[in-house]
């Protein structure tokens, strides 16, 4: 009996473990507005690291500039829907927290060092950048 209740709070709690990774679609939430700006799907990119591209805005006027011409790297002049915005964070030890990559700012081309934390059991995810000392930490939704 108690193998059985063991096997069955395993099964219970495998949907609400496997969404403590920041895989997944997530709606970004401008951290001084408050309001939703885009949709960003995080994907695993097959080499133990995640990889994030913007799917849709959700800004209710379009960018007055849709390319990336801030942007100092491969990604200058594409365009924002459809751009990678997160590259090679991997997974830092036993907590549920990649670290290591990078988050570019497609507003003004600016690259900061990355940490994503699931939170809430997966409902919510820390975006955390950093240059240097300084960093600035939005709470994204997950949309699926």
């Amino acid at each position: 009996m108690t193998r059985l209740f063991f096997a069955a709070a395993l099964l219970a709690a495998g949907p609400a473990l496997a969404q403590m990774t920041p895989v997944g679609l997530w709606r970004s939430i401008d951290d001084s507005t408050g309001q939703a700006r885009a949709e960003i799907a995080i994907k695993d990119n097959g080499q133990g690291a995640l990889n994030g591209r913007v799917e849709r805005s959700l800004q209710a006027a379009p960018s007055p500039e849709p390319n990336c011409n801030l942007c100092t790297d491969d990604r200058k002049g594409q365009p924002k829907i459809g751009l990678e915005i997160i590259r090679g964070a991997k997974k830092a030890g036993a907590e549920p927290v990649w670290e290591g990559g990078t988050i570019l700012d497609p507003e003004n081309g600016k690259l900061y060092k990355l940490r994503l934390a699931p939170q809430d059991g997966g409902k919510t995810l820390h975006v955390r950048g950093y240059i240097g000392p300084f960093f600035r930490t939005q709470v994204w939704q997950r949309v699926q």
